[in-house]
């Protein structure tokens, strides 16, 4: 369920873009990769709240990937059909449609795994972990497979997705039944939205870590939109028309999957040593290096920080993503720690990622898209990259000088 949960997303996530640079949409890629931020503002609250009321979460986690894996084949249908003539309208509808079912996937199979494993008597804590490993695994997996069957540019990629999303909806049906929560305790939608830990940001230390976290969330999907298009670009450059990266972009980003799934493993060891502040910082210097290195290198003799930029993607997304959500949770009363979790998800994937990405799409128009000439474009790149990289600078230095925090090392187990 982990492996195709997370191959369904990587056969699009880090490609489309490309795609949308051939059919004259590039001026549209940020509003594409904008919808899962807004989406994800709703949708998993009130899909977690049927799952939780009336249908069983392994039904609903079929249903949603049934309806996703449709309206995605058929942004792949329509594609194929208008070829270059693929219209916004038309294609933003289809896949919105689509994203807006897949987006609540992501929480109902974290819930039906939790409920199979203790259903069988499994430690939840031990047992989850490797499994959710397979989830990165599957991403990687059909990054790969878009790849290596020519995808990443096409159309396909759509059909690809949506053919694995029929398998995981069907495969869904067949999961261990999970009961449904016929308790007096119902969550409410404003519990779901995390409305009511808003009440955090009275508390100062609370509220500058939401608002870090969302300008820090700005990052999250930049370089999932915009490192493909950008990598591949390369290719109309005679210098770097025939180097590996330029052609096999998605093959370069994956080294950033497996680096995230080598880097969850430091975090228990580096939130004891140094602690959350620490540990943030040491994530927003990290984007910094990311998109840093994009900016200063190229698929040919500057490969190499091509490769240290994958790399450090690792600590840049995990140091902060699941970091911020264990200080949420050390940090916050238990009767709102839910809410909690949801409002740090509104922050960073909803707010922070729609922002990001929509400014992120600003500043390509504005260096790159103006562009005449190959050469020009991938020197607005480069300028676009640095740009990236001061905007994550300047944030790490204003968190490091407002945000106090005294760290404890005892008390992390």
């Amino acid at each position: 369920m982990n492996f195709l949960q997370y191959a369904v997303w990587g056969s699009y996530l880090t490609s489309m873009g490309s795609y949308l640079v051939t059919v004259d949409l590039a001026s549209k890629i940020g509003l594409f990769y904008a919808m899962q931020g807004i989406v994800s503002l709703f949708m998993p609250a009130i899909i977690g709240i049927v799952a939780d009321r009336w249908v069983p979460a392994q039904r609903l986690l079929g249903i949603c990937h049934v309806l996703a894996a449709g309206f995605m084949g058929m942004a792949g249908w329509y594609a194929l059909s208008a070829g270059a003539e693929a219209g916004f309208p038309t294609l933003f509808t289809l896949y919105s449609l689509s994203v807006a079912f897949y987006m609540p996937t992501i929480a109902l199979s974290n819930s039906v795994a939790y409920s199979v494993l203790e259903q069988a008597g499994y430690d939840t804590v031990k047992a989850f972990p490797p499994i959710r490993v397979f989830g990165t695994v599957g991403f990687i997996c059909a990054m790969l497979l878009c790849d290596g069957l020519g995808f990443q540019t096409s159309y396909m990629q759509f059909l690809q997705c949506a053919a694995i999303g029929i398998v995981l909806g069907l495969y869904s049906f067949t999961l261990p039944h999970c009961p449904i929560d016929n308790s007096g305790n119902k969550q409410t939608l404003v519990d779901a939205l995390g409305l009511k830990a808003f009440a955090l940001f009275k508390q100062k230390k609370m509220a500058l870590f939401f608002i870090f976290s969302m300008l820090l969330g700005v990052s999250l999907q930049i370089t999932n939109g915009f490192a493909n298009p950008f990598i591949t670009s390369f290719k109309s450059i005679p210098e770097f028309a025939d180097t590996f990266g330029a052609n096999h972009a998605n093959a370069l980003i994956s080294l950033s999957q497996l680096s995230e799934t080598l880097c969850i493993l430091l975090i228990p060891f580096a939130l004891k040593k140094f602690g959350i502040k620490r540990v943030m910082l040491i994530a927003m210097f990290a984007w910094v290096l990311r998109f840093g290195l994009f900016g200063l290198g190229n698929p040919g003799g500057g490969v190499w920080m091509f490769i240290l930029s994958m790399i450090v993607y690792g600590v840049a997304f995990d140091f902060f993503n699941i970091s911020g959500s264990l200080f949420v949770n050390n940090e916050t009363d238990e009767k709102i720690r839910s809410s909690a979790q949801g409002l740090f998800m509104i922050m960073t994937n909803g707010i922070g990622a729609t922002v990001g990405t929509l400014g992120a799409q600003a500043v390509v128009n504005h260096f790159v898209l103006t562009q005449q000439t190959a050469e020009a474009q991938t020197a607005g790149w480069s300028t676009a990259w640095l740009l990236f990289a001061a905007y994550a600078l300047v944030v790490g230095i204003v968190f490091a000088l407002v945000f106090k925090y005294k760290h404890h090392p005892e008390a992390i187990k």
